[in-house]
């Protein structure tokens, strides 16, 4: 009997609560007036008035708040005051000047037919006032508002986002009609088509823009290979970031090569020298591909060699058995992150000497590139950590996999190319500069450093 009490109460209690929750949402949408909410006589009547509609979660629909009602009103408000400001700022500047009969030459003439823009918190509807030169010589035109604009910047922005985050074209619509409301035009998988001919045409305009005022004072480059079915089983992605005077990294070349062939790595490296890049980089930092350091002495000759840490240590731990990597891993580490080359030489001496006996071909691979892996001591010591490894790649290159994993079937090598190129300009902007940025002045200089410091700063301090 108790039991059957206490899951009447409970009933009730529900009940009450969805009334509650009920009410507040109907007083929420608007109820005008004091007479429009039940009272206790005809409480919850089912008459058509009285419907609470409670809207499904996930299910795609327009955003119906007040709040955003409000905020929607408020920047129509806004962008009609900023258009008047801008009509009156354009009337005044030909305040003084008059017609041959003595009238005002530019003069208000009604207003424009009012249009839709799309906007993130959703459609704005506006009118642009209409001037008119009676001389016929001048036509006004908001910057505000140009003409046959119908979405913003932010949301013209958000549709090549959305797709190149990982929104496939099949979602695209299902997901724009949830951010910016279910009547918003122009949403379809079309679009997108259209935007990556866009990219297309951008990509190879960016790839033959002059670089003859261009220079660079290192180069981080590397291939990557996506999880995608190219046109070519072998085809990967050849990538080259630069380090301007500045301090500042950014994309220098992308293109397609054949597994990082000399050939591909030389072709590249000669398009840069074709576009106007005369001055040679002082560093080059990338991985074990062969191909790279063979074609790097025949367009770069004076361009010195850095091996990527993070690489060489990977390719030495897999020659190594499991139980043996974690202490192999920091007895690496001990020599990259020696404070001096001395250092660092001894530590590298001590790892040869203990695992060259039981593990030969480990030893092997981190015995052979000795001078590459150590060149950094010859720069900054504020640069190490940019110079000891193809982080600046790698990081951004994590993210544009992300994309490239939710392709589905065969891809072109322009669609894989202008969908990459777009994600890494996008990642660019947020790319942090370097550490001691006028020190790159010094390395352009030729100024000399022995373990990271200035030569003539030691004897000074001597």
């Amino acid at each position: 009997m108790n039991r059957v009490y206490r899951w009447i109460e409970g009933r009730r209690e529900l009940c009450s609560k969805v009334v509650d929750e009920g009410m507040k949402e109907a007083a929420y949408s608007g109820w005008s007036s004091r007479s429009s909410i039940p009272n206790e006589r005809s409480e919850y009547a089912m008459g058509e008035d009285k419907v609470i509609r409670f809207k499904s979660p996930g299910t795609p629909g327009a955003v119906e708040d007040a709040l955003t009602e409000v905020l929607r009103e408020g920047a129509r408000r806004l962008l009609v005051s900023a258009i008047e400001a801008e009509v009156e700022s354009f009337l005044e500047q030909f305040r003084e000047e008059k017609t041959t009969e003595g009238l005002n030459r530019m003069v208000r003439n009604g207003r424009l037919p009012s249009r839709t823009i799309q906007t993130g918190i959703g459609d704005i509807e506006v009118s642009v006032p209409r001037v008119r030169d009676r001389a016929g010589k001048v036509r006004f035109s908001s910057s505000i508002l140009p003409p046959y604009l119908r979405r913003t910047k932010t949301v013209e922005g958000l549709l090549p986002w959305l797709y190149l985050k990982g929104i496939s074209t099949g979602e695209f619509q299902e997901a724009l009609t949830v951010l910016l409301g279910k009547d918003a035009p122009g949403l379809s998988a079309s679009t997108i088509s259209r935007l990556k001919e866009a990219w297309k045409d951008e990509h190879q305009r960016w790839s033959r823009c002059d670089l003859s005022n261009r220079h660079y004072v290192y180069l981080w480059v590397d291939g990557i290979h996506f999880g995608v079915r190219l046109e070519e089983a072998a085809q990967c992605i050849l990538v080259v970031v630069g380090a301007t005077p500045e301090g500042k990294k950014e994309l220098v070349a992308l293109s397609d090569g054949y597994r990082e062939s000399e050939d591909s790595w030389r072709e590249l490296l000669l398009g840069l020298r074709s576009r106007g890049l005369k001055i040679e980089p002082h560093l080059a930092i990338g991985d074990g591909a062969l191909g790279f350091w063979k074609a790097l002495p025949q367009v770069f000759g004076t361009t010195r060699r850095q091996r990527c840490w993070v690489h060489k240590t990977a390719n030495i731990l897999n020659k190594l058995p499991k139980s043996q990597q974690p202490k192999a891993k920091a007895a690496l580490h001990e020599i990259w992150m020696a404070a001096t080359r001395q250092e660092a030489e001894k530590a590298f001496d001590h790892f040869l000497s203990v695992y060259r006996p039981k593990y030969p071909k480990a030893v092997a691979c981190l015995e052979k590139d000795r001078d590459a892996l150590l060149t950094f001591y010859d720069f900054p010591a504020e640069h190490w950590i940019h110079l000891r490894t193809t982080n600046p790649i790698e990081s951004t290159f994590a993210t544009v996999r992300l994309r490239t994993t939710r392709t589905r079937g065969c891809v072109s090598r322009e669609s894989i190319l202008a969908m990459v190129f777009m994600l890494v300009k996008s990642a660019e902007r947020h790319w942090r500069k370097l550490n001691g940025i006028p020190r790159l002045a010094q390395v352009i200089e030729g100024v000399v450093f022995k373990d990271g410091v200035r030569e003539d700063a030691e004897k000074i301090a001597a």
